[in-house]
């Protein structure tokens, strides 16, 4: 495109020629809808004739008519006009938050809490923002954060990227565990389970390198006196869930996982321990982009609800 020939063209002499030629090509009432006086706009008609170096109007005849000229050129300027509009729209939409495209990483505890209601406030408030989901580990969120390819993520609390001085965390929630069994088990007639009467269990957890939250749990199981038996490491619960169905050992998890309802698994209390872990968002400090503000105002929105809703259930109990 050489935008050098546009240096001198004025957009208001193609919208004066517009609403010229939408008065049915009458000056005088152009002129009384554009609030200016005729000669002023007959003058700028004539000015624009003169930059394109064509005549518009066929000035012999009464009424006036376009030229072969003008038609082709009202036609292509509606189209120019029609674009500028749609361009200004579009970059006040993005602006506002309400255009654009957002890559958002999550995991298990995510897509079985907040993550459900977080995408159908935003998908009703924002419908032309395209969301990238990706149920990728802990390590994968952090680096690709880190690399630009992720524009935010939801990680568990504590971590060991934490502290990190180029991350901003931001605390949405926090859940009690469980303990998950085979149906069968015999451990499985009480109501509540101590950590000592799993010291001879078989464990299926993910690695405390993908899940770091299960540092914790085996911190926990240290000062109960025993140090669990990893029979099967699984990094997702659904994964873990089909493990513990089958028999291969029994699991701790985030108490989340009872909205699954897995054939053949049964959940119960931990006795003796209050347990828990915190779930937060994760983004680069200083990212400023308005997708990213709207979906994080949506999150904590989210999270403010399912909360409450939490507390209720557990007032009515």
């Amino acid at each position: 495109m050489n935008l050098w020939r546009f240096r001198d063209f004025e957009l208001r002499h193609l919208c004066y020629f517009v609403a010229v030629t939408e008065a049915g090509n009458n000056l005088s009432k152009a002129a009384e809808q554009l609030h200016i006086a005729q000669p002023p706009l007959s003058q700028r008609i004539k000015a624009l004739e003169e930059e394109l170096e064509v005549k518009l109007f066929d000035r012999t005849k009464r009424p006036r008519k376009l030229t072969p000229a003008g038609e082709v050129f009202l036609e292509e300027g509606r189209l120019a006009l029609f674009h500028l509009e749609r361009a200004i729209d579009l970059a006040k939409r993005t602006e506002r938050g309400e255009v654009g495209s957002l890559t958002v990483g999550f995991g298990s505890a995510m897509a079985n809490t907040l993550l459900p209601d977080i995408l159908k406030i935003f998908r009703l408030r924002f419908p032309d923002v395209s969301l990238v989901l990706r149920e990728i580990t802990t390590d994968q969120q952090i680096q690709e954060l880190r690399d630009y390819r992720l524009d935010v993520g939801f990680e568990n609390l504590p971590n060991p990227y934490d502290k990190d001085a180029d991350l901003c965390f931001q605390p949405l929630m926090q859940e009690s565990v469980v303990i998950a069994l085979p149906e069968a088990h015999p451990l499985a007639a009480q109501a509540e389970i101590s950590l000592q009467d799993l010291a001879d269990e078989p464990f299926v957890l993910p690695s405390p390198r993908n899940v770091p939250f299960y540092t914790q749990t085996i911190r926990l199981c240290a000062e109960a006196g025993f140090v669990p038996k990893v029979a099967q490491e699984a990094t997702w619960m659904i994964t873990v869930l089909g493990l513990v169905a089958g028999g291969v050992g029994v699991s701790i998890l985030s108490s989340n996982v009872q909205n699954l309802q897995r054939k053949g698994v049964v959940y119960r209390t931990i006795k003796g321990t209050s347990l828990t872990r915190q779930i937060a968002s994760v983004c680069r400090v200083g990212d400023s982009g308005a997708v990213l503000r709207e979906f994080l105002q949506v999150t904590q929105e989210a999270s403010r609800q399912y909360n409450s809703q939490l507390l209720e259930s557990m007032d009515a109990c």
